[in-house]
């Protein structure tokens, strides 16, 4: 089945929808999950067609230099999104995911749990000692703030304008911008590139001294190398890793906790049974993927739903969509921390597998057990806020008042 449903137009979206979209999903996966958008491009919704075209990175491109274009034109925004490892095919992702590859290893992930288990500890005191937590800033942001700028060797005390800056680039990624945003976004790329050129100006003199889970300065002593980055590909690439890996697990940790207010049977079973945590992270991976929809542009002539679609036509992957698929997860809208299997598509499939998967994992699981181990009282405080953002599914606020 082909064709649109109701008007669904990603670049046209209601309130309702940022608030909660998985009804519309639903409907587009069961009248039109080939559905088509005003400017000719494709939503794909239905879990079976996301996997294979995530996983096909041959019939399905990841590269934007073409579909950025007329969003972005020339300007920082375009020069970022085109460089950055995740809109790039091979050989420039393989070229770049095989240096970043030794950081990301569980050796490494084991030097850095430590750290970022007494980070955990010492947010969770200052909230003992308020009775109150707002726990997007006073807590989710702060934890993969601080280890992404330990992995990049960002001094501790230049790391909150980082935080800004990420939120707006990839704001950028939104199916639609006012021209506002468009310049601020353009903004924040020039000022984060002005801030990386000093740091790579200073860490220059000491690479001697650099720490063995320093990404930037290990980066730059590959410099040379074959494969070695330029530094505009350093500094783009710097950029993604901040944005990429603050944002998702943002987002992780904040709809994970909203998840278990709504839900509190789910935050019962995970109080009384800890070695649920790895199902529960997964549960809400799926449940509230932090990225929701991401994009391929086919190489070759395919064939969707019994259409032909030539090559180069552009297709908007629903995994918020696919991880609700009824086809794949018996009752999708259930938030089951037992479910298994959970084949979830939230950090994509394939070779664009999302490199830091395994460090947002480990982040989410410190963060709820020791959240859960350290409160007994765990309730909102105010209302879970959400900005309208549809590629990424986004909380500002999750206010919280907290006992021992």
């Amino acid at each position: 089945m082909t064709g649109n449903t109701r008007g669904f137009e990603l670049a046209n979206l209601g309130s309702d929808f940022y608030q909660s979209p998985y009804s519309a999903y639903r409907e587009v996966r069961d009248s039109a999950p080939l559905c088509l958008q005003p400017d000719g491009s494709y939503f794909i919704s239905r879990y079976e067609d996301a996997a294979l075209i995530l996983k096909d990175h041959k019939s399905y491109s990841s590269d934007k230099k073409i579909d950025f274009k007329p969003k972005f034109d020339d300007g920082p925004l375009y020069e970022h999104h085109t460089t950055s490892l995740v809109f790039n095919d091979p050989p420039y992702h393989t070229r770049v995911r095989r240096l970043l590859a030794p950081f990301f290893t569980p050796r490494t992930l084991k030097a850095l749990e430590a750290n970022v288990a007494s980070m955990i500890d010492d947010l969770l005191d200052q909230a003992e000692a308020a009775g109150t937590i707002d726990l997007v800033n006073d807590f989710a942001n702060a934890i993969p703030l601080n280890l992404i700028g330990d992995m990049l060797g960002i001094p501790k005390d230049e790391r909150e304008p980082l935080r800004n800056w990420a939120h707006i680039i990839l704001g950028g990624l939104e199916p639609s911008l006012t021209p506002e945003q468009l310049a601020t976004g353009n903004a924040s790329v020039e000022a984060f590139k002005d801030y990386l050129r000093d740091l790579i100006a200073w860490k220059r003199t000491r690479l001697n001294e650099r720490a063995e889970t320093d990404i930037l300065s290990a980066l730059l002593a590959d410099h040379d190398s074959p494969e070695g980055l330029t530094e505009l590909e350093l500094m783009h690439n710097c950029i993604f890793l901040l944005n990429a890996g603050h944002d998702t697990t943002t987002t992780l940790i904040s709809n994970g906790m909203d998840l278990l207010l709504r839900f509190p049977d789910q935050m019962t079973l995970l109080r009384k049974d800890p070695a649920l945590m790895k199902g529960a992270v997964e549960e809400m991976l799926r449940y509230e993927s932090p990225l929701q929809i991401g994009n391929r542009r086919a190489t070759v002539d395919i064939t969707l739903h019994g259409q032909e679609l030539p090559a180069g036509t552009f297709l908007h992957i629903g995994i918020a969509a696919a991880n609700h698929d009824e086809r794949q997860f018996p009752e999708p809208e259930a938030f089951d921390i037992t479910r298994s299997p959970n084949r979830h598509l939230a950090f994509g499939n394939g070779i664009h597998i999302c490199a830091g998967n395994s460090l947002a994992r480990m982040e989410a699981s410190l963060a709820f057990s020791k959240l859960l181990s350290r409160f007994a009282r765990i309730e909102q405080a105010g209302p879970t806020l959400r900005p309208e953002r549809a590629r990424f599914r986004v909380i500002s606020e999750l206010p919280l008042s907290v006992a021992a």
